[in-house]
């Protein structure tokens, strides 16, 4: 049966991928496909099946133990770190190689290599935003910096190369032989491009959409609408935290210079709102057994092979194990037996655009001030699989390339607009895993930080000591008032970044009064903190419950965290749904559907439970609502930000009679009843719709949750229609195509005690039982023991293998 299943998978996908769905360029040879001792049947064994005892690498000075426990995680058992990160290269190659060498070409705009000429404007994009530039730069830093951990960096790629090099076409990975090409020799470089991969996943910046809106509303509107602070600030550090230091002075223009028109180009893509990432760590005052508990999901795109990769590393020094990037090196999320640590994405504006005026078309030169600066122009060459290659001219500024011009996003001559990003800044995020892996306290989690520059992250500690911190680490530049939310002027020296935050004026707490420190991507400080601080995807929902939560609870225990991190409340419902119930009045028209989904919604207990009705009715009922309101927005020709759902849902509480609900192209003089109204009855009529081509409209079976194989079209290797609840907002982030990709509990007592899961598997090979096996158990709230594993262990063991020279 296994063999008749894997068999019909493989066929549908290349007929889906070639046939059905988007062109991936020349299909592969048939043939070599079949033949039954090198093709796709070579893909069916799952890793154990393969085992072997030894295994010979060269460069190592000292065998290395490598113990697989039942789920197929490695505890790798070395002499030193040298011998440690070459065994992880190889290692991880042996399951995820295909994962990390796809990840690494799509940093790198290579993607139309694989798949043809449809991957070539995405390639151009990627290009343009300068990923490979700033790994470049990287490189040379570590380099010339740190020369010992580009020991450590060719190592694992010296030990993903040596499997590469073991690897016959029968035990290639399967996505090769579908797509037909062969894996290229890993490097130092790729493992630090990507970093700059994850770092382009978790930035975003709205200076397109933002400058259009200034000029669309003017200042006042915006303002009222896109306040700097909600409300109900609730941050990441604690807003009775006093900020002891002097604060780096800038100067500040006396009038901003922003370009004059409103711009329509297509933005860079964007984190998806809503889903972002939980950490916290409370103190061993709060918890039942006197220990620090820390816990973390970073919340992602949920995706097959999966994300992360388990495993224990160890010498003599040091055991750390968690979650890995396939590619780095180190634990990125995990736990050593002195400390834990976790990350949260800081959403904190790291991303400004320059309009560059060049002094003719040969862009050979552009204005700074009173003079003409010379640009420098980077030839891509974008190799395209079936075709010629295509070049495309990239023109950088001291400020970073120009990502939009005449050539690529806008047609007219005098758009040129340059990104400044960080992460074109030589840095060593790796550095910082390196040495956090090996952490012993809260000062070496300090050193740890200071090495990370971008993507910007909120670093949640604890410590067997008792030590509880959080810190917010990047390179920020310092601002003056609302600098960057709009597109500069890039001929004027006023726009510049003048200085950086020193990393000790960093927001950052160390066992704050409350007993508790955490961050769910919301305003990382109240407006004390000194410096301009700006983005315009901070979370407003998940961080108030965690922390009404966390307030309210005592003597707590592991499982009540691991409870927290599946919490479903749906507190944008409950602070919505009364407002929305009280503007709808009787509205229903005798409708009986009408009639039975009111009753419905006014039964819910606000639980996004998967087999609720209430979410899905809220959630069909708030987006019809949420359209209808800003719908002129949603049809002007230029792109702009629109309201978030917290400022929407004050805006109809506190002010129903607002001129925002008036549309301008109606006759009727439009009032949040108005579009309530509205979209209660479009909700009706879409789930009637539903029922009548689908049936149950619980939660789980609306929402769908899906965990897709990173080549969408290659949907026989993704697993569809998980049965989970939470969304967007919710603590249990899990929405169609996001959710927690990792969570992690610890407890930091005598020993250590530990719980991880991940939707997916360990293995990257779809023949495998250990590809997706963890995916139900993550769907349902539970959790596998992650305990630290000694080298003479023998329970659970799987298999074991032991790398000579």
């Amino acid at each position: 049966m296994k063999v008749f299943s894997f068999v019909l998978v493989f066929l549908i996908t290349v007929v889906l991928g070639y046939v059905v769905s988007i062109p991936m360029g020349p299909a592969p040879p048939v043939a070599p496909l079949l033949d039954p001792n090198h093709g796709f049947w070579q893909n069916m064994y799952s890793e154990d099946q393969l085992a072997e005892e030894t295994i010979q690498l060269e460069g190592l000075s000292a065998p290395v133990k490598v113990a697989y426990d039942e789920n197929l995680i490695p505890h790798i058992f070395a002499q030193n770190e040298e011998d440690l990160y070459r065994v992880q290269g190889y290692v991880t190659a042996q399951h995820r190689l295909w994962q990390m060498e796809f990840q690494t070409m799509a940093a790198a705009g290579r993607i139309s290599e694989i798949v043809g000429p449809v991957a070539l404007e995405l390639d151009r994009m990627t290009r343009r935003k300068g990923l490979a530039y700033g790994a470049e730069l990287g490189y040379e830093f570590v380099k010339e910096n740190h020369p010992e951990m580009l020991v450590l960096l060719e190592a694992y790629a010296d030990g993903v190369n040596q499997y590469i090099a073991s690897l016959d076409d029968a035990r290639l990975p399967v996505e090769y032989k579908i797509l037909n090409y062969h894996p290229e020799n890993w490097s130092s470089y790729k493992s630090l491009l990507l970093l700059k991969y994850m770092s382009d996943m978790l930035v975003g910046d709205r200076d397109l959409q933002y400058s259009n809106l200034r000029k669309i509303l003017g200042e006042e509107k915006l303002d009222l609408l896109f306040p700097e602070f909600p409300e109900e600030n609730d941050p990441v550090i604690e807003a009775e935290r006093v900020w002891d230091f002097e604060p780096i002075q800038v100067n500040s223009p006396e009038e901003g210079t922003y370009p004059d028109d409103k711009l329509v180009i297509d933005p860079l893509p964007q984190p998806e709102e809503g889903v972002g990432s939980n950490n916290w760590a409370v103190a061993g005052s709060k918890t039942k057994n006197g220990n620090p508990i820390l816990a973390n999901d970073p919340h992602l795109s949920l995706n097959l092979p999966s994300l992360w990769y388990s495993m224990q590393l160890s010498t003599p020094e040091h055991r750390v194990k968690g979650a890995t990037l396939p590619g780095a090196l180190g634990v990125i999320s995990g736990f050593n037996e002195n400390i834990a640590w976790g990350v949260t994405n800081a959403t904190k504006d790291a991303r400004d655009w320059y309009k560059i005026t060049f002094q003719d078309d040969s862009r050979k030169t552009y204005r700074y001030g009173n003079e003409w600066r010379e640009a420098s122009h980077r030839i891509e060459e974008i190799k395209v699989k079936g075709q010629e290659p295509y070049y495309d001219t990239v023109v950088y500024t001291h400020y970073g390339p120009v990502v939009y011009d005449r050539t690529f996003g806008s047609e007219r001559q005098d758009m040129n607009f340059a990104l400044k990003w960080t992460a074109h800044m030589g840095s060593n995020e790796q550095l910082t895993f390196i040495k956090m892996n090996k952490a012993k306290n809260h000062d070496d989690y300090n050193d740890a930080l200071n090495h990370f520059t971008a993507p910007a992250q909120n670093f949640v500690f604890a410590s067997v000591s008792g030590d509880i911190a959080m810190r917010i680490q990047g390179k920020f530049p310092v601002k003056w008032d609302k600098q960057g939310k709009f597109f500069m002027d890039g001929a004027d020296p006023q726009m510049e970044w003048q200085a950086f935050i020193p990393n000790e004026h960093n927001p950052s707490t160390l066992n704050p009064e409350r007993g508790f420190v955490s961050s769910a991507n919301q305003h990382p400080v109240d407006p004390s903190y000194p410096y301009y601080v700006f983005d315009n995807s901070y979370e407003h929902y998940r961080n108030r419950r965690l922390n009404n939560r966390l307030r309210e609870m005592n003597s707590i225990t592991v499982d009540q965290m691991k409870e927290l991190q599946f919490d479903d409340y749906y507190l944008h419902a409950a602070e919505a749904l009364p407002v929305m119930l009280e503007l709808l009045g009787n509205e229903t028209g005798g409708d009986e559907k009408a009639e039975k989904y009111l009753s419905e919604l006014k039964s819910w207990d606000f639980y996004a439970d998967p087999n609720q009705k209430g979410p899905t009715l809220f959630y069909t009922w708030w987006n019809k609502t949420y359209n209808q309101i800003w719908n002129d927005w949603m049809e002007w020709d230029e792109p702009v930000v629109y309201p978030n759902n917290y400022e929407t849902v004050r805006l109809l509480k506190n002010n129903p009679s607002s001129e925002f609900f008036d549309h301008v192209n109606t006759e009727l003089k439009e009032t949040a009843s108005n579009h309530v109204r509205k979209g209660f009855a479009e909700m009706v009529e879409s789930m009637k719709e539903w029922e009548q081509e689908e049936g149950d409209y619980t939660w789980a079976n609306y929402k769908r949750t899906s965990i897709q194989h990173l080549v969408p079209q290659f949907r026989p290797f993704s697993v569809e229609n998980v049965y989970t609840g939470g969304g967007r907002g919710i603590l249990n982030a899990t929405s169609e195509r996001h959710g927690a990709s990792w969570r992690m509990v610890v407890e930091l007592g005598t020993p250590i005690k530990a719980f991880g899961i991940y939707p997916g598997g360990q293995s990257g090979n779809p023949g495998s039982k250990f590809y997706s096996n963890f995916i139900s158990k993550w769907a349902n709230g539970d959790y596998l023991n992650f305990d630290l594993r000694s080298e003479d262990q023998e329970e659970d063991l799987l298999f074991q293998t032991t790398f000579t020279n």
